[in-house]
């Protein structure tokens, strides 16, 4: 491929000009979209003699400057840009050009989801709309026109509050509506469909009355039920937590089926990926529901932390990201269980993040470069950058948090800024407590994941813990310093009482920590994981830990520590650690919450194990682990039998911190039992599959079957098809099992897929349901012969023409590249050598292969 240009955070300058007000003008058509663009625009620099607008694809009908017509003369179009020379130090700018909507693919800019016109523009797709100083730190006051045929769209939405309507007499109609805050590009949003709503109100803390409606396809409105409830739960509690009130008197939602990401904070209009708005018990799972419910508070946490105040940049996407995840994780906490929610978010992090600290993908949460921006919508940016708001709310503790908030607000409210401004605000809200968020900012700086060696010696009446830092080096081989982070201990009698409870400041390479104590403690350490870091600890004591720590992450890790040292010596041939047996069936008589039980239950995933290989090769992972699944299950056949029967209760369709608790146990001992392979758990989970009215019990029987049963499968998966092949987020999960299968066939199944009509390469949630979901399913996307490398290559590419974002998406699998054993990474690289080599390749995928095989652009 031609040259890629790498963007520096070094080479940011502040723009030239300044633009205060916008006014959009757009005429819907089914063939194309006129788009009418009025800017008041300000010199910033008076040297400056021409403007450099952001441009792609610009199809210009007229330009005109303070009302005059220019001819060619005055401006130049390029591949990427619109420049108007000579201009003014201030004036208006006027620009008509014409969009094809219905042809955008890439789903960037203003598309067609089905029959609905919609928008995504974060970060860099307005200037595919119309020319623009497209970035996030030009704030403008936006005024938009919307006119379109009155009976194909009666609904016209855009960002703000409705000013006006009208029609007109060739049966079109047009509205407008005036968002009274200064926002970036990005924020833009138009939704034009003919659409169901559902409305209700909410009055904020000051006596605002907010009309809330949530738009979606005609047909689906009962299944917004729980997205309402879910946003106004968020509303409440933003204002209890963060003090920060709703700003405008109405609050809209938008469902699409076809969106790259989960949703858009776009002010007053969030437009949302219907997966994370449509719910109901015959659709959607609990865990669906509990999506929902992050999501729809994440983007409405965002009208503070991510438009009221954006960023300066895109290199500091994780100011909004990272801090606004942290908050919907916290929201998430206090309204359901914070002992599974933290366990989930880690298990989150570790799945997704931890893998691409350890590739050569990794960059820190502020990167200093890019080459598509797309790219850096990652894990680290969020759920990283999230732990990292998360240890400084430890540092500072809850109320000087919230000061530390509250002083970030109130400074910098209607402002595009760094993370360094955020961080100002935290250091002052410190100042007096000791705490060096100076030397805390290596987080944001770095990358990898460190780890922290402990050593243990207690001698006549005094226990001493030395901690040592590991710090990898950055990704180009350069040295990175020690981190300075919150680790909270406690130091447990033989009863498992906690007689020392202590939050440590870590912060050297090497450092003592001395303690007065009676008899030999043991250690438990990162508790509620108060620090992404990576505990190496020789005498860890998990038995002990599993059965007494108090603390539920801790003993949760004691679990998956155990079982992952339990199955890495079965790979060596040991045999099975029977006192991990008899732990784990401690556990089982355990009195706890059920959904946090079912957690202590699981045993590691595969992703789990393989990130602690120094040579990756699955074939011996799954084999320890089946082995493992089956001794566990014959040893406590009884037990968990005796479990499911009491929590199986198929009827239940409530949705609510209990049930959700009986259905998560009794799958958990299902889905264990399943490792038997008999005709009684078969039948068991066939029944579960016909009886159960709630769709989280249906697909783990649906689960269970295809990979133990072909015949009952086939069965139960042909009676699922009928009952949902008209629903597509439903057949997603139709999808998802059939590609996670571990039978032989997967593979061809997969690709015979493809043909399905509930299939779509152009809708994203299809792809990743299918062919995401594939190359997930370690067992044959790692095939020896690699033949699941080549069939996702292939996917890439082709997809990469159709929507780039996507591709580089699934390019994501193969970031482990680096870990694999010879025979497997040899075939790996033929295919990675094939992506880099097409010469239509974009710039998306190609950023992510060129670096898991590094080479240079």
């Amino acid at each position: 491929m031609s040259k890629v240009e790498t963007i520096y955070l070094k080479d940011y300058k502040a723009a030239k000009f300044k633009i205060t007000n916008c006014d959009l003008v757009f005429e819907l058509f089914e063939e194309y979209t006129q788009v009418t663009n009025m800017m008041h625009i300000v010199k910033a620099d008076k040297n400056s003699k021409d403007i450099v607008l952001n441009s792609i694809e610009l199809e210009l009908t007229e330009l005109y400057l303070n009302d005059s017509k220019l001819d060619d003369s005055r401006y130049v179009i390029s591949e990427n840009s619109l420049i108007v020379l000579d201009v003014p130090d201030e004036f208006k700018l006027i620009i008509i050009n014409r969009i094809y909507p219905q042809l955008n693919s890439e789903l960037e800019g203003l598309y067609k989801s089905g029959n609905i016109f919609c928008t995504q523009n974060e970060p860099e797709g307005f200037r595919r709309i119309t020319p623009y100083l497209d970035r996030p730190d030009i704030m403008a006051v936006f005024k938009t026109t919307v006119v379109a045929d009155r009976q194909r769209y009666p609904i016209l939405l855009s960002n703000g509050n409705t000013a006006t309507n009208f029609k007109l007499d060739d049966g079109r109609h047009g509205i407008t509506w005036d968002d009274p805050h200064p926002k970036p590009s990005y924020l833009f949003a138009l939704v034009a469909g003919d659409l169901g709503v559902v409305k209700d109100q909410f009055t904020t803390i000051s006596g605002k009355l907010v009309r809330l409606n949530i738009y979606t396809d005609k047909g689906n409105e009962s299944k917004c039920t729980h997205a309402m409830k879910s946003l106004k739960e968020a509303m409440v509690w933003d204002e209890e937590k963060y003090g920060r009130e709703y700003d405008l008197s109405l609050y809209n939602i938008v469902a699409v089926d076809s969106f790259n990401m989960g949703a858009m904070e776009n002010k007053g209009l969030n437009i949302f990926n219907s997966a994370y708005v449509l719910a109901d018990e015959d659709t959607a799972t609990d865990a669906n529901f509990m999506g929902i419910q992050s999501v729809i508070a994440h983007e409405y946490f965002h009208n503070w932390t991510g438009n009221r105040i954006t960023c300066r940049d895109w290199f500091q996407l994780t100011l909004k990201e990272g801090l606004t995840v942290f908050r919907d994780e916290c929201f998430s906490a206090d309204l359901n269980s914070r002992e599974v929610q933290r366990i989930e978010d880690v298990k989150a992090l570790r799945d997704r993040q931890f893998v691409e600290d350890a590739s050569p993908t990794a960059h820190p949460i502020q990167p200093d470069s890019y080459m598509a921006i797309n790219n850096f919508y990652t894990s680290t940016v969020y759920e990283k950058g999230a732990e990292i708001i998360r240890m400084i709310y430890t540092l500072l503790g809850e109320e000087n948090y919230r000061k530390a908030t509250d002083l970030y607000f109130d400074t910098f409210d209607g402002q595009a800024v760094r993370t360094d401004d955020f961080l100002w605000a935290m250091s002052e809200a410190s100042k007096g407590n000791g705490i060096d968020l100076k030397a805390f900012e290596n987080w944001y700086h770095q990358s990898g994941t460190p780890k922290l060696h402990v050593d243990e010696n207690f001698v006549n009446g005094e226990y001493k813990l030395t901690l040592t830092q590991e710090v990898p080096s950055a990704v180009d081989g350069t040295e990175q310093k020690p981190y300075y982070y919150p680790l909270k201990i406690a130091l447990l009698n033989d009863k498992g009482d906690e007689v020392i409870v202590k939050t440590l400041i870590v912060s050297k390479a090497k450092e003592e920590f001395v303690f007065k104590i009676d008899a030999k403690p043991f250690l438990s350490i990162n508790r509620d994981f108060s620090a992404p870091v990576i505990i190496e600890h020789s005498d860890s004591h998990y038995g002990f830990l599993m059965k007494h720590d108090k603390n539920s992450f801790v003993r949760y890790e004691s679990t998956q520590s155990f079982g992952v040292s339990t199955i890495e010596a079965m790979m060596t041939g040991d045999d099975i650690d029977e006192e991990y047996v008899r732990a784990f069936g401690h556990i089982l008589d355990s009195d706890v919450d059920l959904s946090y039980k079912a957690l202590l239950l699981e045993l590691p995933g595969v992703s789990t194990i393989m990130q602690r290989q120094v040579q990756v090769d699955f074939e011996p992972i799954y084999k320890a682990k089946e082995k493992l699944a089956k001794h566990l299950a014959i040893t406590y056949k009884d037990k968990l039998m005796k479990i499911y029967s009491q929590y199986h209760k198929p009827t239940c369709k409530d949705i609510n911190p209990k049930s959700i608790g009986e259905r998560s146990i009794k799958n958990r001992c299902i889905k264990l039992l399943c490792a038997l392979e008999s005709d009684e758990i078969i039948d068991i989970a066939n029944k579960q599959y016909s009886d159960s009215l709630t769709m989280t019990d249906r697909v783990v029987a649906l689960d269970i079957l295809e990979n133990i049963s072909a015949e009952y499968a086939e069965a139960a998966l042909s009676d699922f098809y009928g009952k949902y092949s008209d629903d597509t987020l439903v057949m997603n999960k139709y999808f998802s099992i059939l590609a996670a299968s571990h039978r032989e066939g997967t593979l061809q199944r997969v690709i015979s897929l493809q043909s399905d009509d509930a299939y779509n390469d152009i809708v994203p949630n299809s792809v990743r349901s299918l062919i995401g979901v594939f190359a997930r399913n370690y067992k044959h996307f790692h095939a020896k012969d690699g033949s699941g490398y080549k069939f996702v290559i292939d996917k890439i590419i082709y997809i990469d023409k159709i929507n780039p974002q996507m591709a580089s998406g699934l390019a994501g699998a193969f970031k482990i590249y680096e870990k694999l054993n010879p025979q497997n990474k040899k075939v790996m690289k033929i295919e990675l050598d094939r992506v880099v080599s097409t010469h239509s390749i974009s710039k998306n995928v190609y950023e992510i292969v060129s670096k898991i095989i590094k080479k240079q652009p």
